[in-house]
């Protein structure tokens, strides 16, 4: 009972009773632009942006004990994920043990160098470098110590949230378990499952990252305050949201560059998408996947391998590549058009639904990577003089194709929607209400 009491009082010491609440004071809302006067925010509490709703600061219920928990648990979780054996396929006495690594191996062998990058930086790269800066982020918090470099590492970990498909290819080897079974034996190994583990707890530790409060702990640990009154020779930076002088060229809180609005918005994601619009051609005209065995070889582009399956039975995993890879990039390209015409030339609805409108096409875009995962998967699993899968040259194209269009959502600033539409309230001479004053690109 002495044990359970005093490990009571430093779990309290160490999540209750620490200095964990945020200030009040004002920021301008990153999705709308809207001006709110933020209240003083204690451990487990959350503020949102009464314009447009927006989750624009948050303090974790633990803020110094859950990411560090749930970050040290999915490095153990990737150790065993990538060390352990993925899935067993068996067709017609031959078997194929996968692990992760050994998919990548096979991508290099076959030249799909670059296949191979991809799935190495989004699935393994990218992860366990978030793993590790959120480790040493947050063990400079806990320790009230300021790492060098911790104000980089700090940036570059709330960026790399965006970035981590685990989850992804998870969900595409469910996809590829529906087609292997039909032809052959599937046994899934002990990696398999603890994937679904790993993606969770990346998922739980991506969110439970506020990096409002964790600039400001960072500069209270470093002697320094954060917060600055808001005023008219001040701009509140788009990333971490603190006010900062106009003089400045980079955030003297988060070291990024410090604008009204991102600078070149409009051009720089119309750039990104009429490249992904120029690629998705060939990626729809090329072949995705040559599958062969001692009987027959069979060149498939990605609308025909649907046509394929749909008329073979496989209608769920018709479906599903149906839309992942036509229907979700297709309406990504042409919703995220919409929203760039709609911030050059005026709103076609309310500004409410073109906000929603982006923030369903900023959440689908890396969906469509599941193709690109599956046909990983079924060249792996088919690589004998049995049966054979190769990915083709449309592959590529396609895995471009998603990256572009992600890119384009990333650089495209909300925020012009809201300008346009205070414009429009002015040029009519109505009252707009709970607008933001129009700032320019």
């Amino acid at each position: 009972m002495k044990l359970v009491r005093n490990y009571r009082r430093w779990w309290r010491y160490h999540t209750l009773q620490r200095d964990a609440a945020l200030p009040a004071h004002m920021l301008d809302c990153p999705e709308c632009g809207q001006r709110m006067a933020l209240p003083y925010l204690r451990q487990g509490q959350e503020a949102h942006c009464p314009n447009c709703g927006y989750e624009v600061v948050e303090v974790e219920n633990n803020p110094y004990v859950a990411p560090l928990a749930y970050a040290a648990a999915s490095l153990v979780l990737m150790v065993f994920v990538y060390s352990m054996m993925f899935v067993t396929v068996t067709m017609a006495g031959v078997t194929s043990i996968l692990s992760l690594p050994s998919m990548m191996k096979r991508l290099v062998l076959l030249d799909f160098g670059f296949l191979a990058e991809v799935m190495f930086v989004l699935t393994f790269g990218t992860p366990l470098l978030f793993l590790l800066l959120c480790v040493y982020v947050y063990a400079a918090l806990w320790q009230n110590r300021g790492y060098p470099g911790l104000l980089y590492a700090t940036r570059t970990l709330v960026r790399l949230r965006h970035w981590i498909m685990v989850d992804v290819f998870f969900i595409s080897t469910l996809v590829a378990y529906i087609k292997l079974s039909s032809v052959a034996q599937v046994e899934f190994g002990a990696a398999f499952y603890l994937m679904f583990a790993l993606s969770v707890m990346l998922i739980r530790t991506s969110v439970s990252i506020p990096q409002h409060w964790v600039y400001y702990k960072i500069h209270r640990i470093l002697g320094r305050d954060a917060v600055q009154t808001a005023s008219a020779g001040r701009v509140c930076c788009s990333h971490c949201l603190y006010f900062r002088s106009r003089e400045e060229a980079a955030c003297g809180v988060c070291g990024s560059d410090l604008y009204v609005r991102r600078p070149k918005s409009l051009s720089l994601s119309i750039a990104f998408l009429i490249a992904a619009v120029l690629l998705y051609i060939p990626a729809n005209a090329l072949p995705i996947m040559i599958s062969s065995n001692p009987a027959t070889v069979q060149i498939n582009t990605i609308f025909n391998g649907i046509v394929y399956m749909w008329n073979e039975g496989d209608k769920l995993i018709a479906a599903i590549i149906f839309s992942a890879s036509i229907l979700v990039p297709g309406a990504k390209i042409v919703l995220m058009l919409v929203l760039i015409l709609s911030a050059r030339c005026g709103l076609p609805a309310g500004v409410h639904t073109m906000q929603r409108l982006y923030r369903f096409t900023e959440s689908i875009g890396k969906w469509s990577m599941i193709d690109i995962f599956v046909i990983i998967i079924l060249m792996s699993a088919f690589h004998t003089y049995v049966a054979r899968v190769v990915p083709g040259p449309a592959a590529v194209y396609f895995c471009l194709v998603v990256l572009l269009t992600m890119l384009s959502a990333y650089f495209f600033d909300p925020r012009l929607l809201w300008d346009r539409a205070r414009s429009f309230e002015q040029s009519v001479n109505r009252p707009s209400e709970n607008l933001p004053a129009s700032q320019p690109e």
